[in-house]
């Protein structure tokens, strides 16, 4: 008979379903996801998956932003960034408000400079 490991969890108790056994320690089990929710996920992550689009990000993460700010800070033609915001905009990203002549540009959320963060970070871990 085989021997049971202490830290396992019987079979059929709740803790067994919400738990998965991850070297010495039990952690939660991520629930499964919507096909909505995993699809809007995606459609995120292919927003930001531009260089340009990252750049931009990070220079609102320090400050909301008009485009000739930008332009200025990435070097980027005018066109090329108000491509790249109307991209993040419509991914839900950014928003732009109206001042004056000039649309200022922010983050919709602090997660979003996390995942960017988080990616940047990664990829330098690796370097």
């Amino acid at each position: 008979m085989p021997m049971a490991r202490p830290d396992a969890a019987l079979p059929g108790s709740p803790d067994d379903a919400e738990q998965v056994h991850a070297g010495d320690e039990l952690t939660p089990r991520t629930p499964p996801q919507p096909a909505a929710t995993l699809s809007q996920a995606g459609e995120l992550l292919r927003a930001l998956s531009a260089p340009v689009r990252i750049a931009i990000v990070l220079q609102l993460r320090d400050a909301d932003r008009c485009v000739h700010e930008l332009v200025d800070a990435l070097d980027v033609a005018q066109p090329l960034i108000s491509q790249h915001l109307r991209v993040l905009k419509a991914a839900g990203v950014v928003r732009g408000q109206r001042r004056g002549r000039e649309v200022v540009y922010r983050l919709v959320d602090d997660h979003l400079a996390h995942i960017v963060m988080d990616a940047v970070a990664h990829v330098q871990e690796g370097t």
